[in-house]
């Protein structure tokens, strides 16, 4: 298994610790720790080892499933990975729709092959035509981020149900990465919901503001899910216990005030952040979340260019639409404190300026 670099990771190990100001973050500012009861009892496992049943019995209700089509993770990349690790035998084919997270199309290829399908500015519009004809008679997945990262276009109804169609004439899977999903003021169904042919993994961190809670999920069919098992039997063995017990939290009482306030930060930040763009002549598509895609600003050669120049101009760090695929582009999150947003702006701003 021989995998690249995830040159979005690398980027920030180098920049991030030494800068003033983080905009390449892509989920909402975290929570504080004290509005939970944080109190386990011993520090043990979580036991069975898969989750509490009957908090993988809560998470099955969203989807329409049973508590063992549920496997509790540590994170919704762990999510991503074990499910890859469970579905993909080496030399398999996977059609992977990009712009996406780098790991959704870097893991599948390290055991096989993957057919990248783009989707361009400036609707991001998928095409299920395109999906069907990059699929081969040994297509094993196909995988897609929605609301997508790094571009926060969230796909409807209408297409995922024909992509669902599409897998299942071909005895494919869907696996969707939806951990942005309750962002949106009105959430569609989530993926898994459509049938036992789809995937859906998720967690705590992007939209809930949970990121050091460590938990999320793959919601699949039960003979995958028990794949998902096995495999989680070799790397992290047990979710962790402080974060599921937060979790739980977060899922139940406290759900409704979290998720109405963090939509109301995002749409807030978006805002601002839209006219910042509109000023300096920037383009993106209006996300979904809390990432935003934009064009890199006139002066400057590309993502890369633009991106290394502001950290050393301005301490502040964006992520380049290199670590995407596509150089014309750079990441903004926006889910950050809005008084950090609003200085990272008023940089960004004066070092465009400078650059023309």
């Amino acid at each position: 298994m021989d995998i690249p670099p995830f040159e979005l990771e690398r980027w920030l190990d180098e920049y991030e610790p030494d800068a003033d100001l983080m905009l390449a973050e892509s989920g909402v500012r975290s929570l504080p720790a004290d509005r939970f009861d944080l109190d386990v009892g011993e520090l043990g496992y979580v036991i069975p080892t898969d989750g509490e049943p009957a908090f993988r019995a809560e998470i099955a209700e969203r989807y329409g499933r049973e508590a063992e089509e549920v496997v509790l993770t540590c994170g919704t990349q762990e999510a991503d990975y074990l499910t890859f690790m469970s579905l993909l035998d080496e030399g398999d084919h996977s059609v992977v729709v990009s712009p996406t997270y780098q790991s959704l199309a870097s893991v599948p290829e390290s055991i096989g092959e993957v057919t990248e399908v783009r989707t361009e500015p400036p609707t991001w519009e998928l095409s299920v035509d395109a999906v069907a004809e990059a699929m081969r008679p040994d297509t094993r997945l196909v995988v897609l981020t929605n609301p997508s990262n790094p571009t926060g276009k969230y796909l409807g109804p209408e297409t995922m149900e024909a992509l669902y169609d599409l897998v299942a004439e071909n005895d494919a899977y869907l696996l969707v990465d939806e951990v942005y999903r309750m962002l949106a003021d009105d959430p569609r169904p989530p993926a898994a919901a459509l049938g036992p042919r789809a995937i859906s993994a998720a967690g705590v961190s992007k939209s809930y503001g949970m990121a050091g809670a460590r938990v999320g999920w793959v919601v699949a069919d039960a003979e995958i899910a028990d794949g998902v098992r096995k495999w989680k039997d070799y790397t992290t063995i047990s979710p962790p216990l402080v974060g599921s017990h937060v979790a739980r939290q977060a899922l139940g009482e406290q759900e409704d005030d979290i998720l109405e306030a963090n939509r109301t930060h995002a749409k807030a930040n978006r805002e601002r952040v839209a006219d910042f763009l509109d000023r300096h002549d920037l383009e993106w598509f209006e996300p979904t979340g809390v990432n935003g895609f934009v064009t890199v600003p006139d002066g400057f050669d590309n993502g890369k260019e633009f991106c290394r120049s502001l950290f050393e101009a301005e301490s502040v760090v964006l992520a380049p639409g290199e670590v995407f695929g596509y150089p014309d582009r750079f990441r903004i999150g926006f889910g950050l404190h809005t008084e950090e947003l609003e200085e990272g702006l008023d940089r960004i701003a004066r070092h465009i300026e400078n650059g023309r």
